[in-house]
């Protein structure tokens, strides 16, 4: 037993120098301390189950918040986490629609299918129906959901829509990516739709609100409505800040200074996301929720650098496996705390707050078996020691065209052409193609993308498929050490061909032009119904219509929009 008493740092080490033996093949590096959620820490004693909310940012960089050094204005953040506990060893997914799957399921994404890129509007897919979900473990413990804000789990039939996913009601997005005053969304030319639901009815009322302060409004409405009495879970999901640029102008005459004009948009509408934030907790506190609350913040994935967002000094962005791509903002604000107003180093992932918000609920984990997430509420209350010691960032087998990739790389055992990132202990390992691999400063130059695209650009290592980093010596990425310890490399392989054998085909059917928002009255929406169920559902291979009509013009510009996909998926994943 006294192996388990190791940190994650020195297991590695002694591991990787052959002073210990282990099996890399069991499911994980703490499988034999506890195999059961619920016995992976012990939950929390409090008088009452305390009111939840999950407060989620979109395409907010890691720079992005003053208390990492930014130029943007974030006090109630600032001052949330310096009353709380910042995590400042908090992992996310590169990209939306798998942050917010393994936040909802607690589950790796290998897990639901959804280990490639994002639920897309026209896509027959959701998050798949045998899961169960967060708010649902919640409603059976006794809280009253609510969900205001982005889903982006999928919609292709009611049963997908969150009313009937755990939430009692919804007022927010279904898709990715809307405007924030009109809610349209556009996925290509001519293909556009209204997207702003209330419960599973269209919101046509609501257009022309900014959506950052609507939902703030809506969070306000429902805690004053509702009994302090009663536990309340409110999963608050901005849309902001992901494209388009758009805040109310006395938020950008603010930043007026700024020369790049993506970033001062982007600067607007973070301070504007921050007071909606402190809007929410005067709220909490107004109605009585506050003393006996948990607020949790988190961003869903890296910045978009190409839209004024900014990870420095982290390397890469939104999209990537680099640091900048999967490491996000974190705390936790709460008068449960018992450790307050410190930094926590504990290694703690996005699956991490299923079990720990269901056991922080009194909730009932032994019908969910097999959860990726560890209950890391211990080690953020009281300091202790993170029962986490590795993360599968994925492994997507459709992403698999790295060109100097192959199974000789990955000494046997491992095609190094797929895309995949696992982190154990200290030690991190990439193979395929992790994206973009630049350190990209603040966007405070005036011309874009020009003078400061490339202050930071690796140029070696392009004929690589495989990079292995010492996280903790060396956070920013910038010493690839896979050819000095191909022992640690080859260590970490044999972890991801554990994770692969364990993984599910994945999801990704082709859109169907069933989806087009004209045939649903203009707006996006359900279009399947409970007999199609067969037809629209698919694990990898393209979905075949049983329409034999010819070719439509969405159609014909499938392939336009493919070919330019590495350009575009910045703005609409």
């Amino acid at each position: 037993m006294a192996v388990y008493a190791l940190t994650g740092f020195s297991l590695v080490s002694l591991l990787s120098f052959g002073y210990l033996s282990w099996d890399w093949m069991k499911p994980s590096l703490v499988a034999d301390v506890a195999t059961d959620p619920m016995e992976k820490s012990l939950p929390p004693t409090f008088a009452r189950p305390p009111h939840i909310i999950f407060i989620l940012t979109d395409d907010q960089g890691y720079h992005d918040v003053g208390y990492h050094g930014s130029d943007i204005q974030t006090p109630t953040l600032d001052r949330l986490a310096a009353e709380g506990v910042k995590l400042e060893n908090y992992y996310i997914q590169p990209i939306c629609t798998p942050s917010r799957s393994q936040l909802i399921t607690g589950r790796y994404q290998i897990h639901t299918g959804l280990q490639h890129s994002i639920i897309r509007p026209r896509q027959p897919n959701c998050l798949p129906l045998d899961q169960v979900t967060l708010p649902q473990k919640l409603q059976e413990a006794g809280y009253s959901t609510h969900m205001v804000g982005k889903w982006h789990l999928g919609f292709y039939k009611k049963e997908c829509l969150p009313t009937r996913r755990g939430f009692d009601t919804f007022l927010g997005s279904l898709t990715g990516n809307v405007d924030y005053y009109t809610y349209d969304n556009c996925d290509g030319p001519g293909v556009c739709g209204y997207d702003l639901h209330e419960g599973e009815d269209v919101a046509w009322d609501q257009s022309g609100k900014y959506s950052t302060l609507l939902y703030a409004q809506r969070v306000n409405k429902i805690l004053a409505s509702h009994s302090p009495k009663k536990p309340i879970f409110i999963y608050v999901a901005f849309q902001a800040v992901h494209t388009p640029l758009q805040s109310p102008k006395e938020y950008i005459y603010r930043y007026r200074s700024m020369g790049n004009v993506a970033r001062r948009k982007y600067a607007a509408m973070v301070t504007c996301m921050d007071e909606a934030v402190k809007n929410i907790t005067w709220a909490l506190k107004k109605y009585g929720y506050y003393d006996n609350s948990v607020i949790v913040f988190s961003t869903d994935n890296g910045g978009q650098t190409f839209s004024g967002g900014s990870n420095w000094p982290l390397r890469g962005r939104k999209g990537t496996y680099w640091e900048g791509g999967v490491r996000g903002i974190g705390f936790v604000h709460s008068p449960l705390i018992k450790r307050k107003r410190r930094t926590s180093w504990a290694l703690v992932h996005i699956t991490d707050w299923y079990p720990t918000l269901v056991s922080l609920a009194r909730g009932n984990l032994s019908n969910v078996p097999g959860l990726d997430g560890y209950n890391v509420w211990p080690a953020i209350s009281e300091g202790k020691e993170s029962p986490r010691t590795e993360i599968l960032h994925n492994i997507d087998p459709l992403y698999n065209h790295a060109k100097y990739g192959s199974l000789e790389d990955g000494f046997g055992i491992w095609n190094t052409a797929v895309q995949a990132s696992i982190r154990v202990g200290e030690w991190k390992l990439l193979t395929g193609d992790p994206g973009y691999s630049d350190w990209i400063p603040p966007q405070t130059l005036t011309n874009f993308p020009g003078s400061w695209w490339n202050l930071e650009r690796l140029t070696d290592g392009l004929r690589k498929s495989v990079w292995l980093f010492n996280i903790t010596a060396d956070p920013y990425e910038r010493y690839d050490l896979s050819d000095q310890r191909p022992d640690v490399v080859r260590t970490l392989l044999m972890r991801l061909v554990h994770y692969n054998r364990t993984a599910i085909p994945v999801r990704y059917p082709a859109e169907n032009p069933r989806a087009h928002p004209d045939f649903n009255g203009g707006a996006w929406g359900p279009w399947a119904s409970e007999d199609d169920a067969e037809e629209w559902e698919g694990t990898g291979e393209p979905l075949k219509s049983r329409n034999k009509k010819k070719k439509c013009k969405i159609c014909k510009l499938r392939s336009f929009f493919r070919k330019l996909n590495t350009r575009l998926m910045s703005n609409r994943i």
